[in-house]
């Protein structure tokens, strides 16, 4: 089994990334022979898909340059490690109601026609099935199940296009409103770690 855990926070000691260490320390307990590839986005960010990315992925790889093969081989890497896992555990912080540009940059690495989604007459096909995913989300505020959260719907949107249907949400809110809101919000958050690891 293998177990791939994704820190999308910009701080390399952020809140979502402790929350995400938490879910992995139960998933290892559960699953000890378990492998874990762990991927900081903070400590080594993903480049933004702009125009010269774009061209490389739209050449036919034995025209690529050795500059657009290797911008191309970065996203290789990503879809490898999304490939191979059984577990994902992704740690998201909410920046401004939405999510990182770190974390942003990993989706649009992973999401490739033809290899991890395709389209067929019957519309959209995700080729990434067979996957169980633990988003551990944090925030400053307060904003699951209002019309404030823009990540829980964007995350199912983009996960199951990808072919991940089952998502498995654990917040922890309230993050910037006092130590005792963040005591409070990480309590509630361990409890519902162990729901989702039901």
């Amino acid at each position: 089994m293998n177990i791939l855990q994704v820190n999308a926070s910009a701080r390399r000691d952020g809140q979502s990334t402790h929350l995400a260490n938490s879910i992995v320390e139960r998933l290892r307990a559960r699953h000890p022979e378990a492998r874990l590839t762990r991927r900081d986005l903070a400590v080594q960010p993903h480049p933004l898909l702009d125009e010269a990315a774009l061209g490389a992925l739209f050449t036919p790889a034995e025209q690529r340059t050795p500059e657009q093969a290797a911008r191309v081989a970065l996203d290789d890497a990503l879809i490898a490690e999304i490939q191979a896992a059984d577990l994902v555990v992704l740690g998201v912080p909410m920046y401004n109601f939405g999510v990182s540009v770190q974390f942003k940059s990993w989706i649009d690495a992973i999401s490739r026609a033809r290899v991890t989604f395709q389209y067929t007459e019957n519309g959209p096909e995700g080729l990434l099935r067979g996957k169980t995913v633990y988003v551990a989300l944090a925030a400053g505020g307060m904003h699951k199940d209002s019309d404030r959260d823009s990540i829980v719907p964007f995350l199912k949107t983009i996960l199951g296009f990808l072919g991940m249907s089952d998502v498995r949400f654990i917040h922890a809110e309230g993050l910037a409103m006092g130590e005792a809101a963040v005591q409070q919000a990480f309590a509630r958050a361990e409890q519902d770690i162990e729901a989702a690891l039901a």
